[in-house]
Formats: structure tokens, sequence, C-alpha cells
């Protein structure tokens, strides 16, 4: 191997802050640690938030719509906290710091909800009539719930990020790898969530909450002990400083110079004459024609130096300039996200209390409680991935003659399409169940005489656009990152699931509000038999097919960063 070829050509440097060896580190040698890490981690998340609805109903007595919004306002929160992680590790710690520190805080928020479900005087009081929680019990599980909130905030927008950065860009053979590493890190997320909707939503309904919330807590040590583990062949991208300084400058400088005139040739803008780039940890960016206002901040005038140094907040090079605007054009099909974000939430929600008034026998002695039904979603995309992976990208490359088959944006238009047919499907099933229930009179029964299983198809459907649109979604927001703003990125591109939850929230909030005037039981009561829970699920195919056009005008006019 020549001498220029052993070591990685993208800044990244190994956990002793040497450069990185090609042979020595990264690459998939490095992943199998991160892909393991990831896999006992979402184990631990979706093992104790899959059938938190439950929980906050059989233990906290709280009704269909408290229980609902608690859980995607818990959910939102977990998508949001993530900027708060990115930020420090493309400011301050690094991917690798980050991820080591804020799994501490995930430990702790674990244990404590284990304890909140187990410890006499931590756990509700329990008889015949039902659970009794006191103010004090309620305020340490929800402690526990946030704190969880933000230890998984600091871990999820560095974590495929940091396994991302395991493969040189600048090096065509690793970059190719790259897109399969998306693929598969959504993979062992989903091994991890197959286990928590399985087994462990049995283990909460069958044999108790303070087991439920305990295998959590361990799978989440066992996590960080997989991390540490691969910690000599991890590649290590060095922070770039704060990102929203660099940011603001850049706004700041542009208005400060409203007058000043942008040349017609490109390459009288500032930019420092060395071939690295003034930030750390990242490349130089070529200069783009859109957003030209923002080009003000890299035009040299007379009152740009102090003591013939530049002054940021006056002076800024092209590539900062090309970083925000990077930002600017990633945001619209950010926003198109939040719907299908909204879709997604209704897994954790709406699908449970709906599989709640089914029957949930499988054969005359066992019962799958509803919220293991999700399982299903998993196994969609354990199936939908390598799939994706092995047979539809080379498929499609005979075809678009892409390296990957689609456009990562073509790829999150098509899962766009198929969460919509999601919401039909769940509407038609709730106009089914309901045609039963009026036609027998079943209008008081808990359970009617409708096997729980036709639910199967509308988390399948969940599942098939999980695969093209969150994993699309990582992948494009990575490529599309200036370097050292890829954490940050990542965490944008997160936030759009926190934001659909919110929605969630209003939405339920709003169409309870609204139907329940003048004494009507509205669309979502408490007992679903007599409300109209289809009607929900049709406004959410509504703004979805809405969502997708909107989507098209926006990923039509988009320019992809060089």
């Amino acid at each position: 191997m020549a001498e220029h070829d052993i070591y990685t050509k993208d800044g990244t440097v190994d956990i002793h802050k040497n450069p990185a060896n090609k042979r020595d580190t990264g690459n998939w040698k490095s992943c199998r640690f991160i892909l393991g890490n990831e896999c006992c981690e979402r184990l631990a998340y979706y093992g104790m938030g899959t059938n938190l609805v439950n929980y906050l109903k059989t233990r906290l007595n709280q009704g269909n719509v408290t229980a609902a919004n608690n859980v995607t306002n818990w959910s939102g929160t977990c998508y949001i906290t993530p900027l708060i992680g990115a930020f420090i590790a493309d400011a301050y710690l690094g991917r690798y710091w980050t991820i080591a520190s804020f799994s501490i805080i995930y430990v702790i928020g674990m244990t404590l909800l284990t304890l909140s479900a187990s410890v006499d005087g931590l756990k509700p009081s329990c008889d015949k009539t039902g659970c009794h929680p006191t103010g004090g019990e309620t305020a340490v599980f929800f402690i526990s719930l946030y704190l969880i909130a933000l230890g998984t905030g600091g871990i999820k927008p560095c974590v495929s990020s940091f396994g991302a950065d395991q493969f040189d860009d600048n090096d065509e053979t690793e970059r190719e790898k790259k897109s399969s590493f998306f693929n598969w890190f959504y993979f062992s997320i989903n091994v991890g969530a197959l286990i928590a909707s399985s087994v462990l939503v049995w283990i909460q309904m069958n044999v108790g909450w303070g087991w439920g919330f305990g295998i959590p807590a361990v799978a989440m040590a066992i996590a960080v002990v997989f991390f540490f583990s691969g910690s000599r062949l991890y590649r290590l991208q060095k922070p770039g400083g704060s990102p929203l300084t660099r940011i603001v400058q850049v706004i700041v400088a542009s208005f400060r110079k409203y007058n000043v005139q942008v040349p017609a040739d490109k390459s009288l803008l500032h930019e420092t004459a060395d071939e690295e780039c003034v930030i750390e940890g990242s490349r130089k960016l070529e200069h783009t024609d859109k957003l030209r206002f923002f080009d003000k901040a890299a035009v040299e005038t007379q009152t740009d130096n102090v003591k013939d140094l530049a002054n940021p907040w006056r002076l800024c090079t092209v590539t900062q300039v090309e970083e925000l605007k990077s930002i600017i054009r990633l945001l619209p099909i950010w926003a198109s996200g939040i719907i299908f974000a909204t879709v997604y939430s209704q897994m954790n929600t709406m699908f449970v209390l709906q599989g709640n008034t089914m029957d949930q026998h499988i054969g005359p002695h066992f019962e799958i409680p509803s919220a293991s039904l999700s399982l299903f979603d998993t196994l969609s995309v354990l199936f939908w991935a390598p799939v994706y992976d092995i047979f539809i990208v080379p498929l499609a490359r005979k075809f678009t003659g892409h390296e990957r088959g689609f456009t990562t944006l073509q790829r999150m238009g098509i899962g766009l399409v198929i969460s919509t047919f999601s919401m039909l499907t769940a509407g038609v099933l709730e106009v089914v169940r309901l045609n039963i229930v009026k036609r027998n009179n079943y209008y008081d029964l808990k359970y009617i005489p409708m096997s729980i299983f036709w639910q199967v198809p509308q988390y399948f459907l969940v599942g098939c656009a999980e695969v093209f649109t969150f994993i699309g979604q990582l992948e494009f927001f990575y490529d599309q990152a200036p370097d050292a703003m890829r954490s940050l990125c990542s965490a944008l591109s997160l936030t759009t699931v926190a934001l659909g939850n919110y929605l969630s929230t209003v939405l339920v909030t709003i169409v309870s509000n609204v139907t329940t005037k003048d004494g009507r039981l509205g669309w979502i009561p408490d007992n679903l038999n007599r409300g109209h829970l289809d009607y929900f699920y049709w406004l959410l195919a509504i703004l979805s097919v809405l969502n997708f056009f909107v989507y098209l005008w926006i990923a039509s006019r988009y320019t992809y960063k060089k």
C-alpha cells in the first residue's frame, strides 16, 4: 500500500488522536460494535416505550386521550433533545465522547424507571378496584421518563453519523459501503424493536412491570459495554467548533453588507488559500448560485480587518456561507417529513387502543398484548431492509443508472406514498370493526369477536414505508450536511419525528375538543365502540396526500451539495 493510502483522507483520527490508519480502524470491523450498541439501546428504548400507553392507563389511571397525548409528548421530546446532543458533539466533545457521556444519563433514567415500577413507596399501590398512584409516585415516574429522553437525545443524533464516519468519503470502495451501512443500521434498530415488542411487552402484561422495565435497563447497560469495546477500532471526526456560531456569523455579516454588490466572478469571494479548510474536521465546499444574498458575507471590504485579522462577524469564507445554504436547502425537505412522523406515531397510540378492543387470543389459552402487534412493523422492516439492499437497488440501478438505485429524495417519496396506504388500511379496518359492533349491538363489549391479526396489514405497510422514508432520510441528511455539522443535521432529521408526535397530540386534542361539543362522545372516547376512530385515520390519510404533493414540488427544486 502506498504511503499516502495508509491513512484516511477525510480528517478522521483514532482514539489516541493520531491520523486514522485505514487497515487498523473503521470500515465494517468497527461498525459491528456500533450496530450491536444500537440494537441493545433500541431494545431498551422500545422495551419501555412500545407499551407505555397501557402502563399509563392501568397503573396511573389515565384515559385514552390523556395517555395517548403523554406518550406522544414524551416521544416528541425524545426527538427534540437530539439537538442538544448534536450541538455538544459538533462543537465540543465529538460524537464518541457525546455518546459515552449521555449513555450514563440514559442508564440512570432506566434504573429509576425500573425502581418506580417495582419498589414499594415508588410504585402505585393496586387492589381489586384498580391502582392509586400518589403525586410523588407519578412525579418519580415522569422524572425517570424524561431523564431517558435526555439520554437518548445525546445518543440518537450521533450514532448513525458516527457509524458513517467509519467509511472514508474520499475512498470510492468505502463510499459505496456507506449506503449499505444505513440499511443495516436500521436493520439492527429493528432487531432490538422485535424483541421489545414481542417478549418484553408480553412480560409487562403477564409477569409484571418491574421485570418489564428492568430487562430494558440491563439491555442499555449492555449497549454501553458494546460501545466501549470497539474504542480502539473507531475513526473519530474532530469537533469543528460551534456550528450555530458560524451560521449566525454569516447571517450577521450578510446584513452588515446589505448594500454591498456581489462580484460576478465568484472566485473573488473570500476563501482560505490553503488546501485545508479552517473549520476543524471539515472539507471546503464549492460555491453555489442559490441564496445569493448570503454571498455578501464573503465579499471582502476595507472594514473587514481588525489588526490585520479578518473579523469573523464581518467576513466569512465561502465554505461557511455554503454551510448555511446547505442547512436552508434542507429545511423544506425536513418539514415534509413531519406528517409522515405523525402517521408513524399512531403505532404506539391509536393502533394499540384499536387493538385493545379486538380478540387477542392465539388458541384457547394464550393472549397477545395489543402493543405486541408492532412486531409486525419490525418484521416488515427486517424483511424490506435487506430486500431493498440486495434486490431493489440492483434492479432499480438498471433503469435509473444511479449507483444507489434511487436518489435519496426518490426513496423518501416512495415511503410517503406507502404511509398513506397504511392509514387507509387502518381506516377500512375500523369501519369493518364498527359495523360488527353496530350489527350485533356490541357497544359495551370489551373485546369484540374480531381477531387482532386483522391489524397486521397496517403495521406491515408502516414498516415498509419506514425502510424507504426513514432510512432515506438518515442517508440524505448525512450526505447533504456539511462535514462539521453532521450530528446537527442528523438531529434536525430526528426533530421531524418530534414534531410529528407533537402534531399528533395537537390533532388528537383538537379532534377531541371539537367532536365532544354539546355532550357528544366524540371520535376518540374511552369506549372506542361508541366513537369514530376511522374518521381520525381518514384525516391523517388526507393530510398525507396533501403532504406528498408538496414534497414533490420541493424535491423537484432541490440542489444537491457539491
